[in-house]
């Protein structure tokens, strides 16, 4: 039986069929990792990153607690796990980066590696801004008290700031201090310097890092892929002790099965893990091809997917503590200042109405005194509601958290440990980022050979670094959220999409089967056969037609903070600028147009040569049809 073939056979046989072969004499001087753990930590790294920790808590949030883990599973089993072992199997077993493996399975294909180059630089450039606003924190997480815990005096120095007496001292410190962010994104503002400064940093700290490719990484893995769960741990064992942990943790874990019925939650799901695991931007191939050929990358594909999704659970434990904590602290100072209009307004006794007797106060003098009630205007003190205000992204980072952090007892400790995880989880997606760059520009030739490891990675940095300066404008903040927003999404999913046509359809299901039974020992199972073909790429066109459906149904939109606004310190949603909004449209097409552009030329050149050979063979010249020879034919061979 096929079973019982030897992968040496079946490489023997793959040459006589002229099929595409490697071994590991043909990569001999390709880097290598220096075990299976470096290589397993460099692709947790890169895949848990910092959207695990800010948006699937997020996600959680608004969409039901435990009943949002159903899709999210599902989307996982059918389209995250497939995904990731069909790259890491491709990368394996064809020995190249992202550029290399589509151009050796079909040259017609071969423009998925260039756009997996491009999303990767886009995105790299504006993540690490983020690391750098993270650093901006980390920074003055060391001065006492907080600087977002206090309003600081206006410029008379008799009172505090307007705006900062208007919103909150978070909410300015993050606004106004740190991004000093303009009231619309048509006005760009100035360089922030101190900004400038901190992107500097952490593009250094990148470049030291990834300074000799793989052989940096591997031992910096170690450090920035396993001090997150140190920290995750830490803040565990400490929120759940804070007042109101609880109420959190049932809010999470308490389903709202209604919201199954909602199609956006299925769509959000499905987008999430597939996001989340970092596909479809060439690192995790290259990656993978630096290991031995003879690994079970299916057991790899699982294990990374696993904890990928196992860290995202875990990580929502503290948050969703921490914001139970948050909600409870709010909840109680409304109650408090409620408490102090009572008293003062029916003339009680001090200590006479307090938070545990509160509510059967409430509801006395409310049914005794209606109208006497009613005048003061009491605030509507609602536990679910609070905890009902969701955040993502940067609002949970930098306003929530750091609100929360404030009230902790020792909280200079609790902010420096929360920024340093935070750091540590994008330098590690940072690392197949810069991955997913360099390895398709040696393969496209584009670095000249003399260039040593050192320099082709500084160019790298310098050059993305350079082009982040944008984002370190007054406006930077808006583009960061376009970048965001539209680059990470359309774009990977048209990426996956053919990848997937690529290794089914041009390679073919019986090679890649015969690819992985080399690799592992055995054949991929119905499971996996009936995804690759049928339910991911299924799935994968369904995200895709729905998340344009949903995008062309309104004209985009974007928060602006403005002080001037008449619900300030509400933020003001406004409709993107025409010219921004080409932009956006160019965002989610640039990185992919390199697909139907290089097939088009690779088939007009295929068929330009049919052409011309039929132009050159003369049917009345016999040197035209001269046979081999034996030993050309041997030779060939």
């Amino acid at each position: 039986t096929l079973a019982s073939v030897s992968p040496n056979f079946l490489l023997a046989g793959c040459l006589k069929k002229n099929r595409i072969c490697t071994s590991d004499s043909e990569t001999g001087g390709s880097p290598k990792w220096d075990n299976k753990a470096q290589y397993l930590l460099t692709c947790i790294g890169f895949a848990v990153g910092i959207g695990n920790v800010w948006r699937f808590p997020y996600l959680c949030q608004i969409y039901g607690g435990g009943a949002f883990l159903i899709p999210y599973l599902i989307a996982l089993v059918f389209e995250g796990l497939p995904l990731l072992f069909l790259e890491l199997a491709v990368g394996q077993r064809l020995r190249k980066g992202s550029v290399g493996v589509w151009k050796t399975i079909n040259p017609v294909i071969g423009g998925v590696g260039i756009a997996c180059l491009i999303v990767s630089f886009l995105v790299g450039v504006f993540y690490n801004t983020i690391l750098a606003w993270v650093l901006w924190y980390f920074f003055h997480s060391f001065q006492e008290p907080l600087p977002w815990s206090t309003c600081p005096l206006n410029e008379s120095r008799i009172d505090y700031n307007l705006e900062c007496k208007k919103s909150t001292p978070v909410n300015y410190f993050w606004y106004r201090e740190t991004l000093n962010i303009t009231p619309d994104i048509e006005i760009s503002g100035s360089v922030e310097w101190g900004m400038v400064i901190c992107l500097a940093s952490a593009w250094c700290i990148v470049y030291i890092c990834f300074i000799k490719g793989i052989d940096s990484v591997g031992k910096a893995v170690y450090v920035t892929s396993t001090f997150p769960y140190l920290v995750l741990t830490i803040f565990l064992i400490r929120a759940l002790t804070l007042p109101g942990a609880t109420d959190g943790l049932l809010y999470l874990f308490t389903p709202d099965w209604q919201t199954l019925t909602n199609p956006r939650v299925w769509l959000d799901a499905a987008t999430q893990i597939f996001f989340s695991l970092s596909v479809a931007f060439g690192g995790l191939i290259s990656f993978s091809s630096y290991n031995e050929e003879k690994n079970n990358c299916e057991r790899d594909a699982v294990l990374v997917g696993v904890i990928n999704s196992a860290t995202s659970i875990y990580a929502s434990i503290p948050i969703f503590s921490i914001l139970g904590f948050k909600a409870t602290t709010a909840f109680n100072a409304c109650k408090d200042e409620n408490i102090l209009a009572l008293t003062n307004y029916f003339e009680f006794s001090d200590q006479n109405i307090t938070l545990q007797n509160y509510d059967y106060w409430y509801e006395y003098l409310n049914t005794t005194y209606p109208e006497k009630f009613q005048s003061l205007s009491l605030r509507e003190c609602d536990l679910q509601k609070l905890l009902k205000q969701s955040v993502s992204g940067t609002g949970l980072a930098f306003i929530v958290f750091t609100e929360a952090v404030i009230s902790m007892p020792g909280s200079q400790v609790w902010a420096v440990l929360f920024f340093v995880m935070l750091f540590s989880l994008g330098l590690s997606s940072m690392f197949g980022n810069i991955e997913g760059v360099l390895a398709p520009l040696n393969e496209l030739k584009l670095l000249p050979r003399w260039m040593p490891k050192e320099l082709i990675s500084a160019v790298i940095c310098l050059i993305s670094f350079l082009v982040a300066l944008l984002f370190t404008l007054s406006s930077g903040n808006y583009w960061v959220e376009v970048f965001n927003g539209y680059v990470g999404s359309v774009p990977l999913l048209i990426i996956a999409l053919f990848e997937i046509i690529g290794v089914i359809y041009f390679r073919g299901m019986k090679t890649f089967s015969d690819d992985i039974y080399i690799m592992t020992g055995r054949r991929p199972n119905i499971f996996w056969k009936a995804c690759w073909m049928v339910i991911s790429p299924l799935l994968l066109l369904v995200v895709f037609v729905a998340y344009v459906i949903v995008q062309a149904q309104t004209r985009p939109t974007y928060q602006a903070w403005n002080p001037d606004y008449e619900k300030f310190p509400e933020t003001e949603e406004k409709l993107y600028p025409d010219w921004v909004f080409a932009i956006i449209i160019l965002l989610c097409v640039v990185p992919v147009i390199s697909i139907p552009l290089v097939a088009l030329y690779q088939l007009l050149r295929g068929r330009f040569r049919k052409s011309s050979v039929g132009m050159e063979l003369n049917p009345y010249d016999n040197d035209a049809f001269v046979t081999d020879t034996q030993e050309q034919k041997t030779q060939r061979a």
